[in-house]
């Protein structure tokens, strides 16, 4: 009997060692990708090296197998259908809104998440590619994902049964579009699944100090170059650009996903006290020695990720 046990500790101590030290290297990984990439700088040439970074950064992270790719255009916007190839829910369906700064990010980027989104949960995805800044500034990203929605609401689906999910300023434009459609007095979706969600454009959060040597991706200047290329001069503590500050009741149930080694932690933190103190049933999961949007990579964490969304979704089915 204590032969076994020990066999199976050994197991343990072995696959966390392993774990430890591939999360170590796509650590490395991702400073190296990042310091490339010029990510402070809105120059053009800059801009087109983190453009190419993001999307060298979607190729490395091979999505899971198991699903079908249907993309085709909405007018000028690329779109995709991500669809498990496994009897799946038929009920419901995911939009989801890649990150990327709103000054880069496309439909291979987007593609890693959307396919573990629709092999952990069943559900369809819906990814669109919508136009970046600075070439297109704010509200251009809203604009097409409210034209992504109207697209969903013309083939049958109820505001109800669609999942809208984002990550980092994906996040940021899920919950711009969900209050712009209360704004205009139309039905919210279901739920909302959120990775890393930029939600204080004004940087106001500890963690953008306290955690800045602890992120492998984001630097505050970074924040700072982005924001004031979606939206120059604009006041950033206004709720069309920081909905942590905007009136968040009546919002659908949420689930916030976060690494506790970024700077947008407290986005995160924060956002979730917002949302109870509006009244919406809020769950936030916050992920040790994890990074900016962990849920991209090969890592055991990331998997465990993706099943706690399941359940979220089921729980409250």
């Amino acid at each position: 009997m204590n032969s076994k046990i020990n066999s199976q500790k050994l197991r343990n101590e072995t696959t966390e060692l392993l774990n430890q030290k591939l999360t170590d290297a796509m650590m490395a990984a991702l400073k190296a990708i990042h310091s490339a990439a010029s990510p402070d700088s809105m120059d053009e040439d800059d801009l087109a090296r983190q453009r190419k970074g993001q999307e060298v950064l979607g190729r490395l992270m091979s999505p899971p197998i198991g699903f079908s790719w249907e993309p085709f255009s909405l007018g000028d916007m690329p779109m995709a259908w991500v669809r498990p190839e496994r009897g799946h829910d038929r009920g419901k369906v995911i939009l989801y809104c890649h990150g990327g700064g709103y000054t880069s990010g496309n439909l291979g980027y987007a593609r890693v998440l959307a396919a573990k989104m629709a092999n952990a949960t069943g559900c369809e995805v819906l990814v669109f590619q919508y136009r970046l800044a600075p070439e297109f500034p704010y509200p251009a990203a809203l604009e097409d994902a409210l034209e992504a929605w109207e697209y969903l609401m013309h083939q049958g689906w109820g505001a109800k049964n669609v999942i809208l999910a984002g990550d980092s300023a994906g996040g940021n434009l899920a919950l711009e579009l969900t209050l712009a459609l209360k704004e205009a007095g139309r039905f919210l979706p279901g739920r909302l699944v959120l990775f890393s969600p930029w939600t204080d454009m004004t940087a106001s959060g500890a963690s953008y100090t306290q955690r800045e040597v602890l992120d492998p991706m984001l630097t505050e200047q970074y924040i700072r170059s982005v924001r004031g290329a979606y939206a120059p001069g604009a006041d950033y503590s206004q709720p069309q650009f920081s909905p942590l500050f905007a009136d968040l009741s009546g919002l659908p149930p949420t689930l916030i996903q976060v690494g506790e080694r970024e700077i947008l932690a407290s986005d995160s933190e924060q956002l979730q006290k917002a949302l109870i103190a509006a009244g919406v049933p809020c769950v936030l999961q916050s992920w040790p020695d994890m990074w900016h949007v962990f849920q991209m990579f090969p890592l055991k964490s990331a998997g465990d990720a993706m099943t706690a969304i399941a359940d979220f979704l089921r729980q409250l089915a």
